[in-house]
């Protein structure tokens, strides 16, 4: 895992296409905007998560 420092208004570049900014710092909560071409999915952890957790059971289901 790389780990790096950012200050508000500062970015991260990944790759030619993805840009991560940080938007605000408040407390313990950082909020970043994300700027990525429409066929890269970006999702919070819990949400991804869920996802995956969805098509699992679809497949099983199908495949039953």
């Amino acid at each position: 895992m790389l780990v790096l420092s950012r200050k508000k208004d500062e970015k991260i570049v990944i790759g030619d296409s993805i840009t991560l900014m940080v938007i605000e710092i408040r407390g313990d909560k950082v909020r970043l905007g994300i700027d990525a071409p429409r066929d890269v999915a970006v999702h919070r952890e819990e949400v991804y998560e869920a996802i995956r957790r969805e098509t699992r059971e679809q497949q099983a289901d199908s495949a039953d």
